[in-house]
């Protein structure tokens, strides 16, 4: 029954994989202890499960449930336990809890590495959690630190055709473009698209992943053409091979949609985002993270459109179920505001505007750090809302903060910090 469950997550069929894992751990919990190895198993599964349906705060529920188990039966050391730790700390990433994610994951490297060495694949593993929870805070150094060794151990034990080479030089190319490096990233991400294509074939989902990493630097350097080109090719493949449901041929149109908006091809976009927000809702539900970022991408077409009052409408619905599902503080929640700030801009509706980004700001800086990029993104948002209020003064102190720190973090050639220039060349010329 349990691996029935476990089949039914593989194949998308995630609601009724919660049905059966719910009654598998209650069966389990009645005949065999709540502290029991098999029961333990059922609700590392039913929160696995909960994960895909979005439902994290349920998983964290069992995942620290399962770690007390494990601590006390088991001791903070023992493998078990360790990997019960990286359990919670994958759903502290999805809930945006990245601070406590990486307090677990660097005790769980450093007890692998004491344990198990360095070069030990459960340690390389970990240190490529840690790295992702790194990116996610911004310490794109960090991260490319360990995803370098990650990279070189892989290469030295596995080989360099190895899936799992092949999955740590895609890893380690999002940093180098994170960091701006995007010929570096460019070259390791045809690279590994070249090795996976000779390796596996032009249609196995592990290529297809390296087509889409490809696709989304592509699209960063403002090559939509060419990111348009394998987006329709991927979304092709997983419509043939999978169904036009299937939750990766839904991912794969939300892509092209994207690159759609960016071509100016808003029609094309609308039209795609549409359909998949209708069956993200039909197969995870309203509340689902996957459907909620549906229906914001949905509601920028509509911005693009000029149907700003339909943007509006969405983006209120998105930002109340996110603050109701994840909370205010989550950065899902502030995306949303971000968002629904953009439209009450185009609406005239400045105080609203403020109002929000003032509290984004706020929260970024605590949360990230005034030099994060986010956190300057937001001061960008927040200071062209200044402007048009009419705060002159406040505006070109922002203006000229937000360019100083992009200048000396992203480097003077980085898209954000070219963009930030432009505004502050328009704001002088104004003046």
């Amino acid at each position: 029954m349990n691996d029935m469950a476990h089949t039914y997550s593989q194949l998308g069929r995630w609601h009724e994989a919660e049905e059966l894992g719910v009654h598998v751990f209650e069966i389990c919990t009645r005949m065999l202890g709540g502290e029991y190895p098999e029961t333990l198993i059922c609700i590392n599964n039913l929160a696995s499960n909960y994960v895909d349906l979005g439902k994290w705060n349920k998983a964290e529920e069992l995942h620290l449930h399962v770690l007390e188990i494990y601590t006390k039966l088991l001791g903070e050391n023992h493998p078990d336990t360790l990997m019960s730790m990286a359990n919670l700390a994958s759903t502290y990433s999805n809930l945006g809890k990245w601070k406590d994610a990486e307090t677990l994951q660097i005790h769980v490297m450093k007890m692998y590495t004491k344990l198990l060495s360095k070069d030990h694949p459960g340690t390389l593993m970990s240190m490529n959690n840690l790295a992702s929870t790194y990116s996610n805070i911004g310490k794109w150094k960090e991260a490319k630190e360990l995803q370098v060794h990650v990279f070189e151990m892989h290469t030295k034990l596995l080989g360099e055709e190895h899936p799992d080479t092949l999955t740590s030089m895609s890893h380690l190319a999002s940093t180098y473009n994170n960091l701006g490096k995007w010929n570096e990233a460019e070259e390791l991400h045809q690279h590994a698209l070249e090795r996976s294509t000779r390796l596996l074939g032009g249609k196995h989902p592990n290529t297809l992943k390296c087509m889409g990493n490809l696709a989304s630097l592509y699209s960063n350097l403002g090559k939509w053409n060419e990111a348009e080109e394998l987006e329709l090719h991927i979304l092709e493949v997983n419509k043939k091979l999978l169904g036009e449901e299937h939750y990766d041929t839904l991912i794969s149109m939300d892509n092209l949609a994207l690159t759609y908006s960016n071509l100016r091809k808003w029609k094309e976009a609308e039209k795609l985002q549409g359909y998949v927000l209708e069956m993200y809702a039909k197969l995870l539900g309203g509340k689902h993270p996957d459907t909620l970022r549906s229906m914001s991408n949905l509601a920028s077409t509509y911005n693009n459109l000029g149907k700003w009052s339909e943007a509006e409408e969405l983006q209120v619905h998105v930002l109340e179920i996110c603050s109701q599902v994840l909370g205010e503080n989550h950065p899902g929640t502030l995306t949303c505001m971000s968002n629904l700030a953009l439209t009450y801009n185009n609406l005239e509706k400045w105080d609203e505007a403020e109002k929000l980004q003032v509290y984004i700001l706020e929260i970024y800086t605590q949360v990230l750090g005034e030099n994060h990029p986010d956190t300057l993104i937001s001061m960008n948002n927040l200071a062209g809302t200044f402007f048009r209020l009419g705060k002159l003064h406040e505006a070109q102190g922002m203006q000229e903060l937000v360019l100083e720190r992009s200048t000396k973090l992203l480097g003077e050639e980085h898209p954000d910090t070219i963009k930030y220039m432009d505004n502050f060349a328009i704001f002088y010329s104004i003046l």
